[in-house]
Parts: C-alpha cells; structure tokens; sequence
C-alpha cells in the first residue's frame, strides 16, 4: 500500500531551484533514508511532505486515512508538565475514553438506570462497544509503552515527576522523540533524530524502528545508523533526487558503480562533442562544407548533453600536520576525579596515552567525557588525582559547540585575529580549501550554520599543527562527504587523537583503542569500536558463568539447604496461589449468577432487589480485584525464589 507519492516537485528560493522534478514513493513498513550534502535541500523536502512548507509545483499525495508525523531536528518540548504529564498527553483519546468507561461504570451501577429499559440498553450498548474500541487502540498497554519507550530514551521512574521546563535541550530533544514515537504515525518523519543520542540509546532507537509497524522516512548522517535502519536510499544532490535499493553501504556501492560508467559515457559524448566542435570549425567558412557544418551544427545544439559525473558539488580539502612530533610518553592520568566544583560526574580514571594512539571515550551521557577533555586541556579544573604531560606536547582543541569561535566579525576575520602575520591570499586559500569561497568569507561567524561553523572550527585547528588532537564530538554538524573527508585527514595525521564521539562508524575507522567512561572509572578496550563490543559482550558472558560456577561451588550442605528451603517455599506459594485461584473462580461464579439475575425480567421493576444485587456484585468484584493482587503478589515471589 502506497502511503505517500511525491510527483513532479520543484521548490525555488530566491529565483533559484532547490529541489527539481523530485519523484519519491513511499509505501507501508517502508525504511527510507534522504541523504545529501548539507544544503541540498533533504530538511526542505521534508518539511514540504509534512506541510511545513509549500512547494512551487509538483504534488505531494498522502491517503486521508494516513496519520503523519513530523520530528524536526534541533526540536524539543517547552511545556509546564511533567516528564509522564507531558507524555500521556499522546494518549489523551484514550484516556478520554478509559474516563467515559468509568462514567458508564456508575451509571450501570445507579438504581435510576434500571427504570428506563432503553436507557439501560443504550448503556449496556454504548459500553460494550466503548470497551472494544479501548482495548484494540492499546488502552490496556499505553501506560507500559510509554514507560517501555521512555526508558530507551532513558528516562527512569525517578524522572518522571521532573517538569520538562528544567531539562537541557538535549534532554528535550530526546522527550520530542519519546513522544512521537509513542503517538505511532503511519508515516513517521525524522530529521537528524540521532542528536543528542549515546551510543546505548541508538542501539535502542535502530531496534525500535527496524520493527515499528508503519513507514519510515528519514533524514541522518549516521552511517552505522542508516545501516541498520534503512531499505531504500534517496540522494539528493544537484537539486534531483535519485534511488537507490538497501541499506546505506548498498547505496555507496551502487553509486560507485553508477559513477565509473555515467564517467565512461560523459568521457565519450564529450569526445563525440569535440570532434563536431572541430569538424564545424573547420568547415563553416567553406562553401563546399558549409551546408554540412551548419546541419552539425544545428544537432550540437539541439542535443541533451550529459552534465559532468562530478558536477559542480566541491568537497573540502584538508589535512592535518605538526611543527613537532611529542615524545613517546604522552598523557598519563592517575585516579582522577572529574567535576564541576564540588560535584564530581566521573572518578578513579586512570589512563595512559602514547604517541600515534588514537583513543575513543564512549559511554553514556552524562558521564564526564566533555569533561574529562576539557579537564586534560586544562579549560576545566582538576578536582582529584594527578595528570602528567609528555615532553613536547601540544594539544589542539576542538570544541563540539563551536566555544573556540569567539570573535563577532567575518569569518575571514576570524582567522586573521587568531593568525595576524598571514597575507590575505594564503587566507582565502585556507578557507577555499574548506569550502567558504566567494561571499561565504564575508559572512559574519554568528550567522553560520552548524556545518560551516565545524568547518570553520577545522580550519583553526589545522592551522595550530599541534602534535595532540583533543576532538569533542568533531563529526556532529557535518554531511557525509565532510565527515568522509575528516576522517581521511586523520586517519592520515602523524600525531596522537583522543575524542569523544558516538558516531560508531568514525569510532571503528579511527580507534585504536577504546575507553569506556563510567561514573566509577574506565575501562580500556584495545581495539576498534567493533572489538569493544565484541570485548563487552564476551566479558559479560564470562562473568555470568563465573557466577554460575560461583554458586555450584558453594558448600554442599548450604547447597542442600538452599535447596530445601527453596522446595519449601515453592510448595507454599504453590499451594496459596491453588487456594486463592478456588477463591477467585468461585467469585466468577457468583457474580456470573449475579449478572443473570439481573436480566430476569420478573424483577426489572424492582429497584430495590436490583439494588442489593448490585451491592453484593460490586462487593464480590472488590474481594476478587484483591485476591487477583494477591495472586499477582504471589506468582512474582515463586518466580523471583
């Protein structure tokens, strides 16, 4: 079932085509990726499918009966509720009807309902249905999903009563994509929903959405996201959109193979085109040949011919370098304790760094890994233990939000303040290199967008050629192409890195060793990302048949008495569930009678005994709502011994 069809749409700012003669599909349980380079129009088309935007021409066809729902990046929650508050307004229908199930509830149970024998069947009616409709649209479950959901964007039962006004805007971000996912649009639109995300909570977020039951379409520069997530691939790019089947590494293959040969063709028009070019210039003047020119002259223009492969799209162009290289002793930390003031996020962390290591921190948010850089390049203090810095080191910083930007001016200013003894040439030859050309180096730091800002930030710190990379989050603001880039100058760089990033991809590129932060220390995984989860997991499995082989060694007489008592306790609970299951079904029983009698005609106008009947009914439905929790009680006992 086709969910969404984009025919023919074209999008226009300023008098120049952004998007053009865009055709896209989507049908249901769909996992469709938009990819592209920053500016090529992949935020613009969705915000255009979601109706946040209007599109110059073209149509967009969604069924009516198909729920949409649209997650901008950089969204978040401002509201005066609570953190549950705010998520149970998803459920706002359904708690609408479980309100009217309640109000129908007493009414069944007044003496005035039973006088009225249509009223009485418009009731019965009216609650029956209400009860199906309930239960088919989750109303028995929607409490547990959002608990479920909640805690994968880790929320825990202890955050719930926080008012959302006093979350970080990460965390903000993170409660928008709770609740939309909760709200289960049949076409669920997601711009960039990775940010702001740890490594754990994507793992969470790729199983979640690889079985949502509707359609996916989704914007990401997560490679390893995408790779998990996605079946079909869209590029955008020089205002087309095109293709592509399977997950993202898929895609890649395939436009390689699209590239060698729309290469070999452009290759061969163009040669086919040089030759008329030739033959025409050769013969036009001549009036034996000039009839023949003209002719070839008249196809040369009239022919469609191919645009170059590479088009005019430029990637940027960098590499890292040092003045000095460090010695082979580079960074050493020894039980440190990390913090603000007198709140420490992070202690016992020791770690040694050598030259030429490329060192991960991963771990979950929130556990000092900012911190932790940030305190080796001494912008935040030290609050225990000891750090020792190599001969000759010199850190590079590189600041996720962009801090190091500090001036108000140009961005062609902003390097000439850092670096005033450079000529303006060599200048705009640094910044060409990274892509701001022509008025781009006019622009005014404050205006940039996150992508050229992390350019920008790039810039300064190939410039400084310090032998010790400290990169916070460096691929966070960057397309594809450029995180492509970043890596390859890396991977190339003769110095030492050590980062912070949740892209898995970069990790597993880049690391040779791997640092998992926790509020209690650091664990050191020699390896790539890969290795470290191949590491973990094994390490897990180790330590739980070690406690296995733990407790087959216990003593045999603790062992048997273990065993004793756990056969005693298993025949009580055994027999006090038996007992309160007699109980619960000799109530069934009773108010079964009950119910029937209160269909007996002979007594439909005798409000009294209807009354009483209805007493004892509720009184016995109240002793079996208490025995069914005592019965709940029981069974987790016998399953937790």
């Amino acid at each position: 079932m086709i969910i969404l069809q984009v025919n023919g749409l074209t999008k226009s700012f300023s008098g120049t085509d952004l998007l053009e003669n865009v055709r896209l599909e989507v049908q249901h349980r769909d996992r469709v990726a938009l990819v592209g380079r920053n500016g090529a129009g992949k935020s613009t088309l969705l915000k255009i499918i979601a109706g946040e935007l209007s599109a110059d021409e073209g149509d967009i066809i969604i069924p009516k009966d198909i729920r949409v729902g649209y997650l901008e990046q950089h969204s978040g929650i401002d509201s005066e509720l609570t953190i549950w508050d705010e998520v149970m307004t998803v459920f706002a229908p359904l708690r609408q009807k479980e309100e009217r199930l309640r109000t129908l509830e007493h009414q069944m149970a007044e003496p005035s309902v039973y006088e009225d024998a249509d009223r009485y069947a418009r009731v019965m009616a009216e609650y029956d249905e209400l009860q199906i409709a309930f239960k088919e649209a989750g109303g028995y479950q929607f409490e547990a999903d959002a608990r479920s959901v909640l805690h994968g964007m880790r929320f825990y039962p202890e955050d719930y009563e926080k008012p959302v006004d006093l979350l970080s805007g990460g965390q903000k971000t993170r409660l928008a994509l709770a609740r939309m996912l909760l709200s289960k649009p049949d076409l669920l639109i997601l711009d960039e929903p990775t940010n702001h995300l740890d490594i754990e909570t994507l793992n969470w977020l790729e199983r979640y959405l690889s079985a949502y039951e509707g359609a996916i379409l989704i914007v990401s520069h997560d490679r390893y996201f995408l790779d998990k997530v996605v079946t079909t691939v869209y590029e955008v790019s020089r205002r087309k959109v095109t293709k592509y089947s399977g997950n993202y590494s898929t895609y890649l293959d395939e436009k390689a193979k699209n590239y060698e040969r729309d290469q070999k063709l452009f290759e061969q028009e163009q040669d086919e085109r040089a030759k008329l070019e030739e033959f025409i210039q050769k013969n036009i003047a001549r009036a034996s040949t000039s009839k023949m020119a003209k002719s070839r002259r008249k196809q040369l223009e009239r022919r469609d011919w191919m645009d170059s492969p590479e088009g005019d799209e430029k990637s940027a162009n960098f590499s890292f370098s040092l003045d000095r290289p460090s010695g082979n002793d580079v960074l050493s930390l020894d039980d440190v304790k990390i913090g603000y003031g007198s709140q420490p996020v992070s202690e016992h962390i020791s770690v040694r760094v050598y030259k030429g290591d490329r060192v991960a921190f991963v771990g979950p948010n929130g556990v000092g890994k900012s911190t932790l850089l940030k305190t080796i390049v001494k912008r935040n203090e030290l609050l225990d233990g000891d750090i020792r810095y190599g001969t000759n080191v010199q850190f590079g910083y590189y600041d996720q939000n962009q801090a190091t930007l500090i001036g108000s001016g140009t961005v062609l200013q902003e390097i000439w303040d850092d670096w005033p003894m450079m000529n303006e040439k060599d200048i705009r030859s640094l910044l060409g290199r990274f892509l701001f050309t022509g008025d781009d180096i006019e622009k005014h730091v404050t205006s940039l967008s996150g992508g050229e800002k992390a350019r920008l930030s790039l810039a300064q710190l190939m410039l400084e050629k310090s032998n010790t990379l400290i990169l916070d989050e460096p691929t966070n603001h960057l397309d594809l192409d450029s995180k492509e880039i970043l890596e390859n100058a890396l991977d190339d760089f003769p110095g030492t890195i050590l980062f912070v990033s949740h892209d898995r991809y970069f990790i597993n590129r880049l690391a040779t060793k791997v640092i998992e932060l926790s509020e209690h220390g650091a664990v050191e995984y020699l390896g790539d990302y890969d290795y470290y989860v191949e590491k973990k997991t094994e390490m897990e499995e180790i330590a739980a048949v070690t406690q296995v082989e733990q407790r087959e060694k216990e003593p045999a007489a603790k062992k048997e008495n273990a065993g004793k008592e756990f056969q005693r306790q298993e025949r009580r609970l055994t027999r006090a569930i038996a007992e309160i299951e007699k109980k619960m079904e000799t109530f069934d029983d009773e108010i079964a009678e009950l119910q029937a009698q209160l269909l007996n005609p002979d007594i439909a106008n005798d409000h009294v005994q209807l009354m009483e009947i209805q007493r004892r009914i509720d009184e016995l439905q109240a002793t079996h709502d208490e025995q069914a929790e005592e019965w709940l009680m029981l069974q987790d006992e016998l399953e937790n011994l």
